[in-house]
């Protein structure tokens, strides 16, 4: 972080004027919120259940990876269980498993 401060010190205003409606954008870009369009097909959002927290509540079957198991092959997945879908701090779309939290 120091070299990006260090190299930031010596732009005139107007390459920081740049910088500056980069990084705003930028922030939003990753502070956006997760659009039913962004989740998975298959994918449930669940009411208002986000009690605050971040992210979308969403109700999703899914397969086990079980090579052998029926999910696999006969397109009936297990579930429906329940899934947070965030973003992490790159912006990038990723789910967690949810048991009562």
């Amino acid at each position: 972080m120091a070299s990006v401060k260090n190299r930031l010190a010596k732009q005139n205003v107007a390459a920081l004027s740049d910088a500056r409606e980069y990084l705003d954008e930028l922030i939003e870009w990753k502070q956006r919120p997760v659009e039913n369009d962004d989740l998975p097909q298959a994918a449930e959002p669940v009411g208002d259940e986000n009690d605050g927290r971040e992210g979308t509540v969403v109700m999703e079957k899914v397969t086990c990876g079980d090579e052998t198991c029926k999910c696999m092959s006969e397109g009936e997945k297990h579930g429906p269980y329940k899934y947070r879908y965030y973003r992490m701090s790159d912006g990038t779309l990723t789910s967690k498993y949810i048991d009562n939290e």
